[in-house]
C-alpha cells in the first residue's frame, strides 16, 4: 500500500447538502424553509419572543448589581508560593511582591492587587508585600521566619472627604 492509495472507507463520508440548486435537487425552489413568513426569510430574531406573552426574561425580577468600586485581587496561597520557590522560580531571600510575580510569569490580567491565603504550608523564609492576607498565613509565614507587610491596595476610586465643621 503507497500513501496515494489511502482513501476512507466507502460510506465514511457523506456530501453535503448544497441547497437552493433547482427544484430538481430536492432542496431547490425555498430551500428546505418552507413558505413565507418570517422564518423562511433572512434575518429573523425569535429567540426569546413568546408569542406576545411576557417573555420569561421580563416575568422574572431582577436581581443585585455590580459594583463598580469593587476591587479584585489575585489569589495566592502558600503552596503557591512554596511550589514556586522549589521550582527557582522565585528568589526566597528577595521580596516577593506583585511585579516579582509578574516577571516569575506566575500573574497575568489586571488585578488590584496581590491576596496571600493560608493553604498549603511554606517552608522558605519569605519577605512578602501584599494587598492583603488572611489571619491564618500571616501566621504560618512568620512561624516560618518570614515577614510579611500588607500594603493598601490601588484605589478604584478617591477616597470620600469628611467635612469636620
Amino acid at each position: 500500500m503507497n500513501l496515494n492509495e489511502i482513501r476512507d472507507n466507502a460510506g465514511s463520508t457523506k456530501n453535503r447538502k448544497r441547497i437552493g440548486r433547482g427544484i430538481g435537487s430536492g432542496t431547490g425552489k425555498t430551500g428546505g424553509r418552507g413558505v413565507k413568513g418570517q422564518k423562511s426569510r433572512s434575518g429573523v430574531s425569535l429567540l426569546g419572543f413568546e408569542g406576545g406573552q411576557m417573555p420569561l426574561y421580563r416575568r422574572l425580577p431582577k436581581r443585585g448589581f455590580n459594583n463598580i468600586f469593587a476591587k479584585t485581587f489575585a489569589v495566592f496561597n502558600l503552596m503557591d508560593l512554596q511550589k514556586a520557590v522549589d521550582d527557582k522560580k522565585l528568589d526566597a531571600k528577595k521580596v516577593i511582591n506583585e511585579a516579582v510575580l509578574r516577571e516569575a510569569g506566575l500573574l497575568k490580567g489586571r488585578y488590584d492587587g496581590v491576596r496571600i491565603l493560608a493553604r498549603g504550608e511554606v517552608k522558605a523564609k519569605l519577605t512578602i508585600e501584599a494587598a492583603g492576607a488572611s489571619k491564618a498565613a500571616v501566621e504560618a509565614i512568620e512561624k516560618a521566619g518570614g515577614k510579611i507587610t500588607i500594603a493598601e491596595a490601588k484605589s478604584a476610586a478617591p477616597a470620600a472627604k469628611s467635612d469636620d465643621s
